[in-house]
């Protein structure tokens, strides 16, 4: 383990915890009694990601889900991104993320995909395995960045 500026680095293996699915409700909305919080990861550079413990992380503006934070609770997914950072150290960012209400969108086109925040969700949830994301597995665009909480940068 390292510390940088105060910030705990380890390079041991983290389990993603918690899973998500529409709850046998059948209908691809969640339904989460109280606030829900699950870890998830973003992949970035390691200069970013010490800017986003010091500053927070700021929405992209549009994405595959619109605008938002794009997170997984898979760190495999996180381990691939950025994917374009040749030559930078690159990190795994391990957060807490109250979910909020969540939408699940699971196929290209779907009504809400890019507009489920303005029909009062909180997160997109897309499901892995669902054709939406090439690499099969989930993702996640959680809208308010207030909502996460860094929890440990991982070098990658």
């Amino acid at each position: 383990m390292v510390t940088i500026g105060g910030i705990r680095l380890i390079s041991s293996a983290l389990v993603t915890v918690n899973a998500m699915g529409d709850n046998g409700y059948g209908n691809g909305m969640q339904q989460y009694p109280g606030r829900r919080t699950y870890i998830m990861y973003h992949g970035t550079t390691m200069e970013n990601a010490l800017r986003i413990q010091s500053e927070g992380f700021r929405r992209s503006s549009d994405g595959m889900l619109g605008p938002g934070v794009y997170v997984s609770r898979s760190k495999d997914k996180a381990s691939r991104y950025p994917l374009n950072a040749t030559g930078q150290q690159l990190a795994i960012l391990k957060l807490s993320i109250r979910v909020g209400k969540v939408k699940r969108i699971d196929c290209q086109g779907h009504r809400l995909q890019k507009t489920w925040h303005q029909n009062g969700y909180d997160t997109a949830w897309v499901p892995a395995n669902c054709g939406m994301v090439p690499s099969g597995l989930e993702e996640d665009c959680v809208y308010d960045p207030s909502r996460i909480k860094v929890l440990e940068i991982i070098p990658n």
